[in-house]
């Protein structure tokens, strides 16, 4: 095409530029639903993206070797939220019906001759356009994968200081944390690998297994948010490789997200004390680990194992602390503890089985006998200190 030509069919396309973008949104509004059910305010957006497409046509046409952006030509006329309320196949459904416009006018739009190379030129903008429409998107996707990201650590970050509000609740809902009536906190070692690789890799594993997760890390520490699950162990499992060596503890459920800075402190002071059970299973309930978070320190965890465990035996009387102590205490022999105890061996199962019936820990098992005897050392202590 001669330069006068091509001059001629710029022309026309200029003033013709105004009538094409009318004809498209009439299109538009002929063929896609979804179009027609958009508010007015979103319509008219489309319009502009459509007027704007076609002049940033026209003068691409007129000069092919421009450097200028067509992203920033045709989509900056839009603001951010359209990105929102179109998808970017609802964009390329807007883009094919544009061009099909343009193409449909192609013999009254082109100077003489001119048919053939004003066609190859649309077809190759078509190209353009879709590859800007989809850097668009891109671009979008990641600024919001970001923010996402900022939003889940802040929840996350809140939940460990103990800032559970309703702030926190709008907060999770934007990241699509659907409310969920239970909640568990998990806490374990980070792998030796980027944040954010970690973080997609806790969120890749929870879609395979249909999870609600919320996650973060903080410093070398990894932690999950499960929502509505019946068995956070079990639900745990199904997360336990993108967690590092060590040890994995699942804190207590609860009620929602607002009580989960409960769960949070207990997997917390849990993942601290695991180290004094070697042999702990991975994952272990952060209930599992009472009697070493009471070594340890924690507070919770004592006063657990003196109301839940001591105060109930000392009520039901006397003979049970008793026979349990001594129990203990004979390296848990029936016959040695009866002995002691001037009853009958099977006096002393009785009782055990009290013991048993009272808090549910069985004696005659290890772990159960160790935390028991935590338990009596503890109240013990309380008692004096306290008078309980």
């Amino acid at each position: 095409m001669s330069k006068r030509s091509r001059e001629a069919t710029w022309r026309r396309l200029h003033r013709a530029t105004g009538t094409l973008a009318g004809a498209a949104i009439a299109r538009m509004e002929e063929k896609l639903p979804w179009y027609r059910k958009m508010p007015a305010e979103q319509r008219s957006w489309v319009g502009l993206v459509a007027q704007a497409g076609i002049a940033a046509f026209t003068e691409w046409f007129r000069d092919p070797a421009s450097p200028r952006a067509i992203s920033a030509d045709v989509f900056g006329t839009a603001p951010r939220e359209l990105a929102r309320a179109v998808s970017l196949r609802q964009t390329v459904e807007l883009v094919r019906i544009t061009i099909e416009v343009v193409e449909e006018r192609i013999n009254e739009l082109a100077a003489p001759g001119g048919e053939a190379e004003l066609r190859e030129a649309l077809l190759r903008y078509s190209r353009e356009i879709a590859f800007a429409a989809a850097q668009v998107y891109a671009a979008a996707a990641e600024a919001r994968g970001a923010w996402d990201a900022r939003l889940e650590a802040l929840v996350v970050d809140a939940l460990l200081r103990d800032e559970a509000d309703e702030a926190l609740r709008s907060r999770a809902a934007a990241l699509g944390w659907g409310a969920p009536e239970r909640v568990a906190v998990v806490a374990g070692h980070a792998p030796d690998s980027d944040p954010e690789a970690i973080i997609d890799g806790i969120h890749r594993a929870a879609r395979h297994a249909g999870l609600n997760v919320l996650a973060g890390v903080q410093g070398d520490r990894l932690i999950a948010v499960l929502g509505g699950n019946d068995d956070p162990l079990a639900a745990t499992k199904t997360l336990l490789s993108q967690f590092g060596p060590g040890p994995v503890v699942v804190g207590q459920t609860v009620p929602d997200l607002l009580a989960a800075p409960a769960s949070a402190r207990a997997a917390i002071a849990g993942l601290r004390a695991a180290p004094a059970w070697p042999d702990a299973p991975r994952p272990v309930l952060a209930d599992d680990l009472l009697p070493e978070r009471a070594l340890a320190g924690d507070d919770i965890a004592r006063r657990r194992l003196v109301e839940d465990i001591y105060m109930p035996l000392r009520d039901a009387g006397a003979a049970l602390l008793e026979t349990l102590a001594t129990y203990l205490e004979q390296a848990t022999s029936l016959e040695a503890a009866a002995r002691m105890l001037f009853v009958h061996p099977n006096t002393v199962r009785y009782r055990l089985r009290r013991v048993t019936d009272i808090t549910g820990y069985v004696p005659t098992q290890s772990r159960a006998a160790f935390t028991l005897q935590i338990a009596l050392i503890l109240g013990r202590l309380a008692e004096s200190e306290q008078h309980l």
